[in-house]
């Protein structure tokens, strides 16, 4: 079935951003666990490079990987795909 019928009528669409750097090994097992989670869900995904951010440099190179959902900040370093599974589906 696609995820889009899996949405229950009148649910909130969320939206996941991953902000990370060439080269982060974390970064990839991030978006790993990510691109799964957000593919089972339906949700959109995207994902932002702090190296040419100079804002999100700022604010986040000491935490990268950083997952935002819906624009707040969800984790950092490591995902735990259950935890970002919850977060996505709570209504």
């Amino acid at each position: 079935m696609s995820p889009i019928f899996r949405r229950r009528a009148g649910s909130r669409v969320r939206f996941v951003t991953l902000i990370r750097k060439p080269g982060c090994h974390l970064c990839d097992d991030a978006q790993s666990v990510i691109e799964k989670v957000c593919a089972e869900l339906g949700v959109p995904w995207e994902e932002k490079d702090i190296t040419q951010d100079p804002q999100l440099h700022d604010q986040y190179w000491e935490q990268i990987p950083v997952v935002l959902v819906d624009g707040e900040q969800h984790t950092f370093w490591r995902v735990n795909e259950d935890r970002l599974r919850k977060a996505l589906t709570q209504y």
